[in-house]
């Protein structure tokens, strides 16, 4: 391993220190101080280790066609290129659930499963719908691809080592611990391909139009797509690790989705949506 190397991943291991460090500062006398202290870190982390094409906002809401609205939303990755937001104005920001490519819920106290698992749900249950349009290369879009019937945000929870939690809907926990982070990934996102197919809307690969074992290059791709989170993983290296492996879901959920403005139009006007 040559020096330039072995600088890199010395950085980020120091790095990685400096975050547990702030994180695990004691601030008794004052809670809310300190979760939003230990929120902004976070926040921080990511804004590392994520392209700036996405947008990073603190204490966002969610919200779909039909008019549902999700609960505070701790840090929020989102497309602020192509999407519109519902809402804006200073802090307040209502985003549409299909500009939405990751949520994270911070924890600093005791972590109450039946509120974060309700926060988690109130998201799961916004939907996304087609019907947006936009200019391509060679004609006119209407429609999201075969390869993306929906879209569903990336789940993360953080938390620190003294709080307990079963993982019962989260994509990823990372947990702070005092000699460095813990990146776990669940069983329903472990492969590139399942994560595809939860992110995307699709049950299964041959569910996409066109797709078949016969052709090489779709074979060659689900060989690609049988890559496990643990071969994207840096030795010994949480954050390097998580850069290869969330930038990696990211460029497979692609988003924004065609932002569907009738919809959103017909919400507003008091039209029911269309089944």
């Amino acid at each position: 391993m040559n020096k330039v190397i072995r600088n890199i991943k010395d950085n980020y291991k120091q790095l990685e220190q400096s975050i547990t460090r702030q994180l695990n500062l004691k601030v008794d006398n004052h809670h809310l101080t300190a979760g939003l202290n230990r929120e902004k870190i976070w926040l921080e982390l990511f804004r590392q280790i994520i392209p700036m094409k996405f947008a990073i906002r603190q204490g966002v809401f969610l919200m779909d066609s039909s008019g549902n609205v999700s609960k505070e939303v701790d840090i929020a990755v989102f497309d602020e290129q192509f999407t519109p937001y519902i809402f804006k104005y200073g802090n307040i920001h209502f985003i549409p659930i299909e500009a939405v490519s990751v949520v994270i819920q911070c924890k600093s106290k005791t972590i109450n499963a039946d509120d974060i698992n309700k926060w988690y749900k109130e998201i799961d249950d916004l939907k996304t719908v087609t019907g947006g349009m936009a200019r391509m290369v060679s004609f006119i879009a209407t429609d999201s691809p075969n390869t993306q019937k929906e879209t569903k945000p990336i789940s993360i929870l953080c938390h620190l080592e003294s709080e307990e939690y079963s993982n019962e809907n989260y994509d990823l926990i990372i947990t702070s611990f005092d000699k460095g982070l813990s990146i776990k990934w669940d069983d329903r996102v472990n492969t590139l391909e399942k994560a595809f197919l939860r992110f995307n809307g699709i049950n299964k690969l041959t569910d996409i139009e066109k797709y078949s074992r016969d052709d090489q290059a779709l074979v060659a791709i689900e060989e690609k797509l049988g890559c496990k989170m643990s071969d994207l993983e840096a030795d010994d290296n949480s954050i390097l690790s998580l850069i290869f492996q969330l930038n990696q879901l990211l460029m497979l959920i692609n988003n924004p989705m065609l932002f569907p403005h009738q919809a959103y139009v017909d919400m507003f006007n008091g039209k029911k949506p269309q089944s």
